[in-house]
């Protein structure tokens, strides 16, 4: 079975195409990271623009690319929400079309069950049940995961995400857009502890996490005293990993599991890694993480968790109706079949 995955839920225009018998057989993707610098974050109008013009030639791209022509796909996968409307209205409007002019079924994904799947793609992927941290953009949870939609809330951010606290500490510290990659080489440049910083919710006794006090006491640093800007980013930086190591082993032990998956894009950072791969090898433990590339938003999550639901039964749609859900809860969402 081939299915073809179309991800437009923010910056990112992605496309692939995943074979149940030969994995990942192509995927393209188009950053929009150059046309929002100038406005220093993304503008929903301009990013639902370059969706339209992209989509079209990179499905194109992809299936020349897969050598496969486009009477082979057996079912459409597209970003259904959560994210911008008007972005999320690309990939679902043009994966509804697809779909009905090609007599295949279509099916809505929730884009952070694209992430939380995506470590599955790995060379040696991780068995259910895990703990996941998904750490993407806006969102900041622990779930508990025992299959394919088999999703439970364990804790999750009551203000900012750390991706978002990253990109609002950055641009406090006039960090060029888009700031979370850039605080985080800085970070390598400074050291920790120089500046002190909060680690908010470190000893809550739950799972929740809370980061926007800690981009407010940065912005007090920065009035009250001069820092250098890579201690400043360092210290940030390991504020936010404490945290979640921290909750993420709370998570593991809370759960009886051994087993942790990380991702979304702030779990391509490597201090993350390197401090949660010492943590849980001193406990005899596991932690999974999607390749780099597929750390950002892409078409082969979207693709992959299609052709996972449409394995243990889940039914696309036939009746092409084009409908996007901005706001999503992850543990909403039922299993297949």
């Amino acid at each position: 079975m081939i299915v073809l995955g179309l991800e437009s839920s923010c910056d990112e225009t992605g496309v692939a195409l995943y074979d149940t018998e030969r994995g990942l057989i192509a995927q393209q993707l188009h950053s929009q990271i150059d046309l929002h610098a100038a406005y220093g974050g993304v503008v929903p109008e301009l990013a639902s623009r370059d969706h339209v013009r992209r989509m079209p030639a990179l499905i194109r791209q992809t299936v020349a690319e897969a050598g496969v022509p486009m009477s082979a796909i057996d079912a459409v996968a597209y970003t259904a929400g959560p994210g911008l409307a008007g972005a999320l209205l690309i990939a679902a409007g043009t994966g509804q079309a697809l779909a009905a002019a090609l007599g295949i079924p279509a099916l809505p994904i929730h884009h952070l069950e694209g992430h939380l799947l995506s470590p599955l793609l790995a060379d040696e992927p991780p068995s259910f049940p895990f703990v996941a941290l998904l750490v993407s953009g806006g969102h900041t949870q622990l779930m508990r995961v025992d299959g394919v939609g088999r999703y439970a809330l364990l804790g999750e951010s009551v203000d900012d995400a750390a991706g978002e606290a990253f990109d609002k500490t950055a641009k406090l510290m006039g960090l060029d857009y888009p700031g979370g990659p850039v605080l985080a080489r800085l970070a390598d440049q400074g050291t920790a502890g120089r500046v002190k910083l909060p680690r908010p919710m470190l000893h809550s006794g739950d799972l929740n996490f809370s980061f926007s006090g800690l981009k407010t006491a940065v912005m007090t640093q920065l009035r009250n005293g001069s820092h250098a800007p890579a201690d400043m980013a360092a210290e940030f930086q390991a504020a936010v990993v404490d945290v979640l190591v921290a909750k993420s082993l709370a998570a593991l032990k809370q759960t009886g599991l051994s087993r942790l998956v990380v991702a979304g894009g702030v779990g391509a950072n490597q201090s993350l890694r390197e401090r949660l791969n010492e943590a849980v090898t001193r406990r005899r433990q596991r932690v999974y993480y999607p390749e780099p590339a597929l750390c950002t938003d892409n078409g082969a999550m979207i693709a992959f968790a299609g052709a996972l639901r449409l394995a243990e039964g889940q039914r696309g749609s036939e009746t092409h109706v084009v409908s996007v859900r901005p706001r999503w809860p992850l543990d909403s969402l039922a299993a297949p079949g």
